[in-house]
C-alpha cells in the first residue's frame, strides 16, 4: 500500500507544490508509525512480493522521513528551474529505498537494490558542487556494481539448485554452504556498508553530492549493506565461524586507523564522512559476532547513526552555502555569529559520540558487549576506537564553533527558523526512540 503511496505523492507534486508533498509525506510517516506494533521477529506479508518485519518498518520510516528532510533542505533547488526533475529523483529515491526494504523476493531484492544507484547517481553528476563529482560517481558506480555481478550468480547458482523461488524468510536456504560463492556473494553488501579496505568509494560521493544526496547517502544507502548482510545471513549461518573473525579482526583494525584519519581532516564533509565509516565497522562487528545481542545493536546503530550523520552533513552544508567553504579553518567563531546552531552542533556531535540518552549509546553497550564474547582481546581495539572517536568529535565541534571568525564570516547571512527547525528534527528522534530502547533488546 505504501508503495502506490509513495508515487502518488511524487504526482501530487507535479499537480501541487512541494509543500503537498510534505504534507502526504508526514502522512506517509504517521501510517508507518501505526504499523509498527508488532514483535522483532514477527513477519508480517503484504503480498507475494511484499512484507517485512520489524528491521523493514523502521528502515521503511527511516528513508520516508528523511526523505521528507532533504525536500526542506534543497529549498534553494526546488524553486530552481530544474526543481521538477530534483523533486522526481528524490522521489524515485524514496520509492526504491522502501522496495529495498519490503521486498522479500531475492531477485526481485537485488535489482533494486542496484537501481538505488541510478538516481544517487544523477543527483551527484548534476547537482555537485566541484567538477570532481564525475570521477565521484564512477567510484560509486564502478565500486558497487563490481562487487555486485558475483551476488547475482550467486543467487541464480541458488535458484538453479534448490528449483524454488528464492524468499528472504524461508528457512530451507539454511542448507547452502557454498564457501567461495558465500564470500563473494558477502562482497556485495561489505562494499555498500562500506567495510575498511573498499570504503574510498565513501568520502569521495559524500564530499561531491549536495545536501540531499550526502543526507541519503549517510542516512539510508549506508544501510542497504547491512540490511542485506542480516537478511542474507541465514544463507551462509553454516560458514560464518570461517568468514567472522577475518571481517571482524578488519574492521575493528578499520575503526582504529579511519579514526586517526578523521583527526587530520580539514575538510569538514570528508570528516563526517570517515567517521560513518567508523560507525559501519562496528557494525559489522555486531552482525558479524554471531550473538543476538550484536544483531540488535547492529540495528540500534543503523537508526542512530543515520539520522546523526544525515544531520551533520546538513549543518555543514548551512555554513558552506554562507562562507563556500568546508574547510575547519575559516568556519571559525561560530559560537560568536550563531549560538543557537552551535547548540543543535553540539547536540549533534554529542549524540554521534555516543553521549548519555542517544541511541549510538545503547547500540555501542550492545555492539561492546557482543564483540568482547567474540575476544577479550578485541576490547584493546573498542577502547581505541571510543576514545579516538571522541577525540575527533571534539575536534570537528571546537574547531568551528569556537576561535575568532574570520573576515569573510562576517558578512555571512542569517540561519533561518526552518534550518533550525530540520537541524532540531535529526536530534530529537535520536533521543526520544531511547525511551523505546526495548525494542531493539532481546533476552
Amino acid at each position: 500500500m505504501y508503495i502506490v503511496f509513495l508515487f502518488f505523492l511524487g504526482f501530487m507534486y507535479l499537480v501541487s507544490n512541494w509543500g503537498m508533498v510534505y504534507f502526504l509525506g508526514v502522512i506517509m510517516c504517521m501510517f508507518l508509525l501505526k504499523e509498527m506494533n508488532f514483535e522483532l521477529t514477527e513477519i508480517h506479508m503484504v503480498s507475494s512480493f511484499l512484507g517485512g518485519d520489524l528491521l523493514s518498518m523502521m528502515l521503511v520510516f527511516l528513508s520516508v522521513f528523511l526523505c521528507l528532510l532533504m525536500v526542506g533542505a534543497s529549498i534553494k533547488i526546488m524553486v530552481s528551474p530544474s526543481g521538477g526533475v530534483y523533486m522526481m529523483l528524490l522521489m524515485s529515491l524514496c520509492a526504491l529505498l522502501v522496495m529495498v526494504f519490503s521486498v522479500v523476493d531475492m531477485l526481485g531484492f537485488y535489482f533494486v537494490f542496484e537501481a538505488v544507484l541510478i538516481p544517487t547517481f544523477l543527483l551527484v553528476l548534476g547537482w555537485g558542487y566541484q567538477p570532481e563529482r564525475l570521477s565521484a560517481g564512477l567510484y560509486l558506480m564502478f565500486y558497487t556494481l563490481f562487487a555486485s555481478l558475483p551476488l547475482l550468480l550467486l543467487m541464480l547458482i541458488l535458484s538453479n539448485e534448490t528449483k524454488m523461488s528464492l524468499m528472504i524468510f524461508d528457512e530451507y536456504l539454511m542448507l547452502y554452504d557454498g564457501y567461495f560463492m558465500c564470500l563473494i556473494g558477502f562482497g556485495a553488501f561489505l562494499i555498500k556498508v562500506p567495510m575498511f579496505f573498499v570504503h574510498l568509494w565513501l568520502p569521495k560521493a559524500h564530499v561531491e553530492a549536495p545536501v540531499a544526496g550526502s543526507m541519503i547517502l549517510a542516512g539510508v544507502l549506508l544501510k542497504m549493506g547491512g540490511y542485506g548482510l542480516i537478511r542474507f545471513l541465514v544463507l551462509y549461518y553454516n560458514t560464518i565461524i570461517i568468514f567472522k573473525s577475518m571481517v571482524i579482526s578488519l574492521s575493528l583494525v578499520g575503526c582504529v586507523v579511519v579514526s586517526v584519519v578523521c583527526m587530520r581532516q580539514i575538510d569538514m564533509k570528508s570528516l563526517i564522512a570517515y567517521s560513518s565509516v567508523v560507525h559501519m565497522g562496528l557494525l559489522l562487528c555486531g552482525i558479524f559476532s554471531d550473538s543476538m545481542v550484536g544483531l540488535c545493536g547492529s540495528v540500534v546503530i543503523m537508526i542512530g547513526h543515520g539520522l546523526c550523520s544525515s544531520g551533520l552533513f546538513y549543518l555543514g552544508n548551512i555554513l558552506y552555502s554562507r562562507i563556500g567553504s568546508r574547510s575547519v579553518i575559516i568556519n571559525k567563531g561560530m559560537m560568536i555569529l550563531f549560538p543557537n546552531l552551535s547548540l543543535i552542533w553540539f547536540f549533534l556531535i554529542s549524540s554521534n559520540m555516543a553521549a548519555p540518552t542517544s541511541l549510538n549509546l545503547l547500540g555501542e553497550i550492545e555492539l561492546i558487549g557482543s564483540v568482547v564474547g567474540w575476544s577479550k582481546w578485541s576490547m584493546l581495539f573498542l577502547l581505541m576506537t571510543s576514545f579516538l572517536s571522541g577525540v575527533y568529535c571534539v575536534y570537528l565541534y571546537s574547531s568551528i564553533n569556537h576561535g575568532r571568525s574570520s573576515n569573510s564570516s562576517s558578512v555571512m547571512s542569517e540561519v533561518y527558523t526552518l534550518e533550525y527547525m530540520i537541524g532540531l528534527t535529526h536530534w530529537i528522534p535520536v533521543n526520544l526512540l531511547f525511551l523505546k530502547s526495548m525494542l531493539f533488546i532481546m533476552n
